[in-house]
């Protein structure tokens, strides 16, 4: 009877423990605006995958793609309120709330891979400063292929786009329209098949990645890799949500992070080289910018960047300071 007593002691202690290691383990939500099949996404669903091993399940994290917790606008503000724990956002989306934010979305001021992990470099440290002061911190960043000009005929200087009705969809493109004498057309990106084929539109500025998914090639004949911009996503953590982890767990998540924001820049250079191949291959010119219209956009991002320091003041300057040293 006594062995029979310490047995089912043992099965009390057992499922005890069992339960105690079933309440230890923390889950989170990452809220995402892009499809479960877009780089990012899948880059993200990697890094949730290493942080589960490298905690042994004891910090799980589930992806939500597709804006299918919360929609792009909503997603910062939720990791805030902790209404989800983690979030990944388009930083040049929130350039309205600090001007920093956008500072990847200005034309012409990085316009290649290199130049954007030199302009994240210089970002990175007043960015971690607000996002703490906003009860966040950041994960990793991971930049977008880079923006060119798509249009029906060839172009050599800025002036070739003088009247050419072009697609304006925020209000940097609008600008760079305003600036080379385009007639600015605002075109959702569901009606843009439609008003390119109707001539509309006659020319867009936007990633391969966007011309492929588009099928731009179907009713433009030219691309130019300008390398305009690479705006960047970043994914953000809720600190208390961070803070609450034990140590063990606080450090496969950062080594995880680091490790996603090196593959997600390999993916996103990969991506990049694989939509413009198929931008060939459905036989659109991918060429690229003369030496007089690179400097005619350089002019237009010249005038653009001033404005933009005027509103950001003694902050984007530093920026601009450090990033040009």
């Amino acid at each position: 009877m006594q062995r029979r007593h310490f047995s089912l002691a043992s099965v009390t202690l057992a499922l005890s423990l069992a339960g105690g290691s079933a309440l230890a383990q923390t889950k989170w939500d990452l809220a995402a605006a892009y499809p479960a099949s877009n780089f990012h996404s899948e880059n993200m669903a990697q890094f949730a995958t290493d942080v589960d091993q490298a905690t042994g399940g004891k910090l799980k994290i589930t992806l939500h793609a597709g804006a299918s917790l919360f929609k792009a606008p909503e997603i910062k503000r939720a990791v805030q309120g902790g209404q989800a724990q983690a979030g990944e956002v388009l930083l040049a989306n929130f350039q309205n709330e600090w001007q920093i934010y956008g500072a990847d979305g200005l034309p012409f001021l990085a316009d290649s891979y290199d130049a954007a992990m030199k302009l994240y470099k210089a970002q990175k440290p007043m960015i971690e400063k607000k996002l703490a002061e906003q009860g966040l911190m950041l994960l990793y960043s991971v930049a977008w292929p880079p923006q060119g000009i798509y249009t029906k005929k060839p172009i050599n200087s800025a002036a070739d786009l003088k009247g050419v009705k072009w697609r304006a969809y925020s209000p940097a493109t609008a600008r760079i329209a305003d600036l080379v004498g385009a007639q600015p057309v605002t075109v959702q990106a569901a009606e843009l098949q439609q008003a390119l084929a109707t001539g509309v539109v006659e020319s867009t500025m936007t990633s391969g990645a966007t011309g492929v998914d588009s099928k731009l090639y179907e009713n433009l004949k030219y691309y130019y890799d300008t390398q305009a911009w690479l705006p960047k996503n970043m994914v953000t953590v809720n600190k208390k949500a961070f803070d609450a982890l034990d140590k063990p767990s606080q450090d496969a998540v950062l080594k995880a992070a680091a490790t996603a924001e090196a593959r997600g820049l390999a993916a996103s250079q990969r991506v990049n080289t694989e939509t413009l191949a198929k931008l060939k291959a459905n036989g659109m010119q991918v060429l690229a910018p003369s030496a007089q219209l690179k400097a005619d956009l350089k002019k237009v991002g010249d005038v653009m960047l001033k404005e933009w320091l005027e509103k950001a003041g003694p902050e984007g300057k530093a920026l601009v300071d450090a990033y040009q040293r």
